[in-house]
């Protein structure tokens, strides 16, 4: 089974080879979140200090991974992918305190445009293919 660390690695890895043009404002934290069929990853704003810090619009980033991905049977580059995903999110100002280029965070394909300019293409076609093949099938 996959640690917390093992996947703080994984985001430190992707983060500087793929997004290190990308200012990181903010703390950006990643975990293991519970074991779900039609979500694979999540961002959101956290508040870790208290009400005044919310109110001062201060805040860390977390994102959250399918549950089912601590399991070394899910291949690296699914896993490798869905945080290349969420960090097209924050590069993009989503759940995150740069400034927000886009209304919508999926409309138009402009994940996976981002995703396609920093490299990740083939790793989203494999992605994609496995998630087709394998996911339904997958008892965890």
């Amino acid at each position: 089974m996959r640690s917390d660390d093992w996947l703080e690695s994984r985001l430190e890895y992707i983060y500087k080879r793929y997004f290190g043009d990308v200012e990181a404002i903010n703390a950006i934290y990643i975990e293991f979140g519970r074991k779900a069929r039609n979500q694979l990853g999540c961002i959101k704003k956290v508040f870790p200090k208290g009400v005044i810090d919310r109110i001062k619009g201060e805040f860390d980033t977390k994102i959250v991974i399918n549950g089912f991905f601590r399991d070394e049977a899910i291949p690296e580059y699914v896993v490798d992918a869905t945080i290349a995903h969420e960090l097209s999110h924050y590069a993009h100002g989503f759940s995150s305190p740069l400034p927000q280029k886009y209304r919508h965070p999926h409309k138009g394909g402009k994940v996976r445009h981002e995703m396609h300019s920093r490299g990740f293409k083939d790793m989203l076609k494999k992605q994609k293919r496995w998630l087709k093949e394998e996911w339904r099938g997958y008892s965890g």
